[in-house]
């Protein structure tokens, strides 16, 4: 087994009288983290020493506690670990193993319900994730940081009436992309369109995801089939909001990697944790515009 950084001095047991192998029954696909040590050649000790301190891998839990991994998880440690023997420091190697990942599902959606099944799922209609949307980019507008923001319309009929506020967000952000059933085009005009083929599973997506340095922030929503005759406006979605910057940033790198385009820089540096005050700013604005609307 490889030792690095410090394997002795982290406890071979992931939870009380549990083995470092964990090796209870799995679903098919999914690797304990005793499998992902044979299968990278690192320690147990040595992946939750990186888990904990530098946040990767990010296995998903199950309710015993116990920690599961996928195929993608043991090619993104190889990759660490080939720029570590390349000279690399860790925590950029990481980095960069991350940033050229792709992930394993061309949908915001799904890949953060695979990635971070602790988030909250809420029902909502389409009313309350126009409120939740405007307040998002209404408080990123406001404070003109320069992050790079991605949205999902479904159809280029609902993006048309955003796009006088898209505009306006592209003005002031790093990048800025919106997702539609758009026809192909070779225009390059911030907002980039980014033209979803019939069977792309963000059609039937909602989502802002604004990768900032001090609000994070990823709205993300799934329609739900059979709404054929419900108005518009009652549409329903299963629905996912956060600002913990791993979920915005796996977000950020789907959209990334949906749209075709080059990893922005910004995605690969390290994600910071949100600044409470302007969490507390864009919580407020969305009780308020929510309230609105209702």
């Amino acid at each position: 087994m490889t030792t690095l950084e410090g394997d002795a001095q982290v406890p071979e047991s992931d939870l009380p009288g549990k083995s470092a192998t964990e090796s209870s029954t799995t679903p098919s696909g999914q690797l304990t983290i005793g499998d992902l040590a044979d299968r990278t050649g690192l320690s147990p000790a040595t992946i939750r020493m990186w888990e904990t301190r530098h946040g990767f891998p990010r296995p998903e839990r199950l309710e015993s506690g116990h920690r599961r991994y996928t195929e993608a998880d043991v090619a993104t440690i190889d990759r660490v670990v080939q720029h570590k023997d390349a000279g690399t420091r860790l925590e950029l190697a990481i980095m960069r193993a991350m940033a050229d990942a792709t992930p394993a599902a061309p949908s915001v959606y799904a890949y953060l319900r695979r990635r971070h099944p602790a988030l909250g799922v809420h029902r909502l209609k389409k009313t309350t994730l126009l409120a939740l949307s405007w307040a998002i980019e209404d408080e990123f507008c406001s404070k003109a940081d320069r992050a790079d923001i991605y949205g999902a319309f479904q159809r280029e009929r609902y993006y048309e009436k955003a796009e006088p506020r898209w505009t306006e967000l592209a003005r002031v952000a790093n990048s800025a992309t919106a997702f539609a059933d758009f026809p192909v085009s070779d225009d390059t005009t911030a907002p980039v369109r980014v033209a979803l083929p019939a069977d792309a599973p963000m059609r039937r997506e909602w989502a802002v995801v604004c990768d900032a340095s001090d609000l994070p922030v990823v709205l993300t929503a799934w329609e739900l089939p059979g709404q054929t005759d419900v108005k518009d406006r009652d549409r329903l979605f299963e629905s996912i909001w956060t600002v913990d910057p791993a979920a915005v940033r796996d977000a950020a790198r789907v959209c990334s990697s949906v749209a075709g385009q080059p990893v922005p820089a910004s995605l690969t540096s390290a994600s910071v944790s949100p600044d409470p005050t302007a969490v507390t700013g864009l919580f407020n604005r969305m009780v308020s515009y929510v309230d609105r609307l209702s």
